[in-house]
């Protein structure tokens, strides 16, 4: 349960906010109690409302791979906020921040600034559909791409936590155009570009899932992807608003070697503030207004605060500092499957570099299908035992957590104690 201070700011949320929260998932309606109010982070770990200290693996839902308030961050944003805040206009910095990306993400020639993963998602759709003619999508089932109306169809993370993958408010018109297919399922993907290849714009997926849990694709699933959009005519659209520079600087691309049409960013590319991007090759990027028909704008778009956080993250972001969140992530791996075995819990670890998720279940999760069928009150029974012990984890079966290089070998210590104990108490 949440502390007293946490529960008294959230009967005054509730009363102004609907739920009382601005993000759903937050509501903690999933594995029970209330939230944490969050005071302060720094570093693995958050404070809450009350002062309680818990080590953190939501990291802002992604973005904190360093650790939360960075000295070099916190310093470009508090330098670049002294010049003004906002100004609508091009600034140098936008420049800068623009050809970083396409220098760490080779796929992208050009790139568009936007404030957030939903805006990068439907504005990459959008110009996907006016560079080919077409108006069919095609998306994965329990894959989310924000809340655009025609992306919320068969979407994972807040929407299947609560049992409405199809959010009420989206016109049937407005998702007809929405195929959906299993992930990892690529028979079923040859089947729906068989019959209506000819008027599919794109195909969007999150190289590895992490809005169903982390999920990676199987092998040969990627570039079966991309064999049937080049065969097709369509574009390969990757989400990597949640793997990328997380999995490696280049992304899910650079890691299983797939090089789409265009890419999507978000997160850790804001360095905590509120800014995305989708780029890919010039030729269609050039279709974008103001060179073409495809309009896509935002006030705050390259805002000078956001790409001074993004700037000062990417400059931080080595060789070195992926080989500590891999040697991190697999000691997570380890620990958390010999603790769950040592308790008698039936559990699935599944980790792709700094993502993982602990499912309640046995055997692989390839799909929606497999991650829905986890026993979500075990994962709650458990998750409810590791926030008593000081242990902040997504409050979802089917949400990614996430490490950065702050968690060193004494926050692991204390994760998986709580891990061995909590366990137990899974089991109900």
């Amino acid at each position: 349960m949440a502390d007293p201070i946490s529960r008294s700011l959230h009967e005054r949320a509730l009363r102004r906010i609907p739920g009382g929260v601005n993000s759903p998932v937050r509501a903690f309606r999933a594995v029970g109690g209330e939230p944490v109010y969050v005071s302060r982070a720094e570093g693995p770990y958050l404070w809450g409302a009350d002062g309680t200290r818990y080590i953190d693996y939501v990291g802002s839902w992604g973005p904190m791979v360093l650790g939360h308030a960075h000295p070099a961050i916190l310093r470009a944003i508090t330098e670049a906020a002294a010049m003004g805040t906002s100004y609508g206009a091009p600034t140098e910095r936008e420049v800068l921040f623009a050809e970083a990306l396409c220098e760490a993400v080779p796929s992208m020639e050009k790139v568009r600034l936007c404030s957030s993963g939903t805006e990068a998602c439907m504005s990459a759709l959008r110009l996907a559909r006016g560079f080919t003619g077409r108006d069919k999508v095609l998306k994965f089932e329990g894959c989310y791409h924000g809340h655009a109306d025609f992306l919320l169809v068969k979407a994972g993370s807040g929407a299947a936590t609560f049992g409405v993958p199809d959010s009420a408010g989206v016109p049937e018109a407005a998702a007809r155009n929405t195929l959906t297919a299993r992930f990892n399922d690529l028979d079923a993907v040859r089947a729906i570009f068989a019959a209506q290849g000819s008027e599919i714009a794109a195909v969007i997926v999150e190289p590895v899932v992490g809005n169903m849990g982390c999920v990676p694709p199987a092998p040969g699933f990627l570039e079966g992807l991309r064999a049937l959009c080049t065969e097709h005519g369509a574009l390969l659209v990757l989400d990597e608003v949640m793997t990328g520079f997380r999995l490696a600087r280049g992304g899910a691309q650079a890691v299983f070697g797939v090089t789409p049409d265009l890419t999507t960013l978000g997160k850790i590319v804001g360095g905590g503030l509120p800014l995305a991007a989708f780029g890919g090759r010039a030729e269609i990027m050039d279709r974008l207004a103001p060179l073409g028909p495809v309009y896509q704008a935002g006030t705050l778009s390259g805002n000078p605060v956001a790409t001074a956080a993004g700037l000062a993250t990417l400059s931080l972001l080595t060789p070195d500092l992926y080989v500590t969140l891999e040697r991190i992530g697999a000691r997570l791996e380890a620990g958390l499957r010999d603790a769950a075995r040592a308790a008698g819990a039936t559990v699935t670890v599944q980790r792709v570099g700094a993502m993982w998720t602990v499912f309640f279940t046995d055997g692989p999760v390839r799909s929606w299908d497999d991650a829905r069928g986890a026993d979500t009150k075990a994962f709650a029974r458990w998750h409810q035992g590791m926030l008593k012990r000081g242990v902040y984890l997504p409050p979802s079966q089917w949400e990614a957590a996430f490490h950065s290089v702050t968690h060193d070998d004494a926050v692991l210590d204390a994760t998986l104690a709580a891990a061995a104990e909590a366990f137990g108490e899974a089991r109900g």
